[in-house]
């Protein structure tokens, strides 16, 4: 049984998308001098994604779904993810362009497998959808962005990030887990 999140501060929060910013910034500067101090957060974590928004228009979004008690470490490595998100490979973000883009940081739940993909809830939950060597998921912001169902988020995620058929989740064959997120962005505290 995993250990029940527990939010982070307000400070805890900024330290963080300061530490991601920092470490963009080391990244797409190539700047080997001493970094900052990384931010010490006690707890053990479900894994991390960073966001990058230009505007309204999504810049790269890596995470990673393996807890984690070193959350500085874990949010340096997949800002270091993000930034090479492979679906932006040809356009991707640059030191010059990195002040206009606003970046945002989602702490996870651990995923938890459930017998009814239906008791999502939109907006709440974020879904990992497993089949095969097949697996997709999107946050919990995707769903409520959209403006999605259950269903539809669960048939998405399918076809958009698994491949597979848009009712696949219904198969027993086929895994559905559930997580939280607690997201936040640079604008939260402007």
């Amino acid at each position: 049984m995993s250990e029940p999140y527990k939010p982070l501060s307000e400070q805890q929060r900024r330290e963080l998308l300061r530490w991601a910013r920092e470490s963009a910034q080391r990244i797409l500067t190539q700047s080997g001098g001493d970094a900052a101090e990384p931010p010490r957060i006690e707890g053990r974590f479900g894994g991390a994604f960073v966001t990058f928004w230009s505007g309204r228009d999504l810049r790269g979004c890596v995470g990673t779904f393996a807890s984690t008690t070193d959350l500085a470490a874990t949010i340096a490595d997949v800002t270091c993810s993000s930034l090479a998100d492979p679906r932006f490979e040809g356009d991707p973000i640059t030191a010059e362009e990195l002040p206009g883009i606003e970046i945002e940081v989602s702490i996870l739940t651990d995923p938890q497998p459930t017998p009814d993909p239906l008791s999502l809830v939109p907006g709440t939950h974020g879904i990992i959808v497993r089949r095969g060597a097949r697996t997709g998921c999107f946050l919990p912001l995707v769903a409520s962005e959209r403006g999605w169902s259950a269903a539809e988020f669960l048939s998405r995620c399918c076809t958009m990030k698994a491949g597979l058929d848009a009712d696949a989740w219904r198969d027993r064959e086929t895994q559905v887990l559930l997580f939280t997120a607690d997201a936040f962005r640079e604008s939260d505290f402007r």
